[in-house]
């Protein structure tokens, strides 16, 4: 994805980086530039007709040995290249910013330059050149340093002497190679280390540039340097190549306990203090799949910092079907931002995910001392000042973890939406237990709430009027009394509003099973207990 300033900045914030490259004391007066205002490459004319040539879909009508080759790119690259290399890479995407954004006037001679750095391993060579091409043919000639491409250590023929070839006719383009897989962030720590701009800006390997996308970016750097500013991300679709980008309100990064991105509306608060539209709008992750976003997200603000989404800055970018490699340093990088950023609520990320208790994740004494040396906040601020829409779980010991049965031994509540984006208006099942929390991990609250939290938002167990099945609801802040349940020191689970007990069924005609409300009895299928780990 798109995190203008990521791996450097997160750690110190924007402004740290500026001043090394300044030097230290006051900003100095900034000269007039020679250079130019325009693109530092003109965008070669698209003919009308041909294939998305304005980021419209495009459906192939494909058999026999063209229909292989199309699967066959999908997947190796989780999009479908067959038809990325038959699009255009001077494509011009169709404008989606809010109109008051044409209106804006900026002071090229004041604003800060930037080098931007794309990293890639193995990428297809229309996706990578596009994205290239997208930078170059929209990135004003007198703000653009350079871009820097950096190989990690990609091991396909066309990224060798073709692609040097190619970039070396290019201007203001380098190419860097790790002589090693270094992993994304790595990588980009590598590219990062060689730039010359005032700014590092960081963009994916598959990305389209939406006209007038630096400028934004640049000058809300320029008026606080503390910022790390992103810019709209919009989807472009990895089938069809179409360019979704919207012109209304942007939506805002955010986590759940899992430390997994979610995407949230603009919270109200943040809407007051907006006095346009087009200001910037204060974030938290801004970077979807990346692993360990989300803490670090979190350490920009807390080290004292703020991630802003700028809605004139649009960028494009291919969602893939699914991440084409493996990331077997996602889950170690994730419990090592835990452990250095989360303080105490670290084991509620640990509750969620058991198995990264066990994840070696190496020595962490020299990050704890930059966090100590920078003077940065605690989580607690973070969660309080920042993020205070995330409903902070209580986990109160033998009230979370698995919702096993007494009578129907190694079976638990387990709920498991067919869409993870809409978790509302499932039926709870169970299922044999297996201690891996996710879907089987529910806590029971001091407001007699069955709630399901390693999603955002949060669900809540019901049961609506007149029927005896458990399906999941959003969680409200004073609890509805469909969604109140009594667990009684029996273990029985008792609903209030019907009066009944939760009791283990197999469900008719089939070998799987339920938990429905029944009449309440002695039976030890209507006993139930939370366990934490498996033993």
């Amino acid at each position: 994805m798109l995190l203008a300033l990521l791996a450097l900045l997160a750690l110190a914030g924007l402004g740290s980086v500026l001043r090394a490259r300044r030097g230290a004391g006051a900003a100095e007066p900034r000269l007039q530039r020679s250079g130019r205002r325009d693109p530092v490459l003109p965008r070669p004319p698209v003919p009308e007709d041909a294939l998305g040539a304005h980021g419209e879909a495009v459906r192939l009508q494909l058999q026999g040995e063209e229909l292989r080759l199309q699967e066959e790119s999908v997947r190796l690259h989780q999009i479908n290249i067959y038809l990325s290399d038959r699009i255009s890479l001077h494509r011009r995407l169709p404008e989606r910013w809010n109109p008051l954004c044409k209106e804006k006037k900026y002071n090229y001679d004041q604003l800060p330059t930037t080098s931007v750095v794309i990293a890639f391993y193995n990428e297809a060579w229309s996706t990578l050149l596009r994205t290239v091409y997208s930078v170059l043919e929209t990135s004003p000639d007198t703000l653009l340093e350079e871009v820097i491409l950096v190989d990690d250590y990609s091991d396909r023929e066309h990224l060798k002497e073709r692609l040097a070839t190619e970039l070396a006719g290019l201007p203001k383009v380098r190419l860097v190679r790790a002589s090693k897989r270094e992993g994304l962030v790595r990588a980009r720590l590598l590219g990062a280390s060689v730039a010359q701009g005032d700014v590092l800006t960081f963009l994916d390997c598959h990305c389209e540039c939406h006209e007038g996308w630096l400028e934004p970016l640049l000058q809300r750097i320029h008026e606080k340097e503390s910022a790390v500013v992103c810019p709209v991300i919009d989807v472009i679709d990895w089938n069809t190549f179409e360019y979704l980008g919207n012109a209304g309100e942007p939506q805002i990064g955010g986590f759940d306990w899992r430390l997994v991105f979610t995407w949230h509306t603009v919270p109200e608060k943040e809407r007051l203090r907006m006095r346009s539209p087009i200001d910037v709008i204060s974030s938290r992750p801004a970077q979807p799949r990346h692993p360990a976003s989300s803490p670090l997200c979190a350490q920009i603000w807390q080290c004292g910092g703020t991630l802003e989404i700028h809605p004139c800055s649009h960028v494009g970018h291919v969602f893939p079907r699914q991440a084409p490699y493996s990331r077997n340093k996602a889950l170690a990088n994730s419990v090592r931002a835990a452990e250095v950023w989360m303080d105490e609520f670290k084991e509620l990320y640990y509750h969620r995910n058991p198995q990264a208790r066990l994840e070696p994740f190496g020595d962490v004494t020299e990050r704890r001392q930059l966090r100590a040396k920078l003077g940065c906040k605690d989580f607690k601020w973070f969660l309080n000042t920042v993020y205070p829409e995330l409903h902070v779980p209580e986990d109160r010991p033998g009230f979370f973890g698995m919702l096993r049965n007494k009578g129907l031994k190694g079976y638990c509540f387990d709920y498991n939406p067919p869409n993870e984006h809409e978790i509302t208006g499932h039926q709870v099942i169970l299922y044999g237990c297996h201690g891996m929390g996710q879907n089987q991990f529910f806590e029971y609250t001091s407001q007699n709430e069955i709630r399901y939290n390693t999603h955002q938002p949060e669900g809540c167990v019901a049961v609506e009027a007149g029927t005896d099945v458990l399906i999941m609801h959003l969680c409200e802040n004073t609890t509805p009394e469909d969604q109140k349940f009594i667990l009684r020191e029996d273990g029985s689970l008792f609903h209030v509003q019907s009066k009944k007990c939760v009791q283990a069924e197999r469900k008719d005609v089939s070998d799987s099973f339920v938990p429905l409300l029944r009449d309440c009895t002695n039976s030890d299928h209507q006993r139930w207990f939370f366990q934490e780990h498996m033993v």
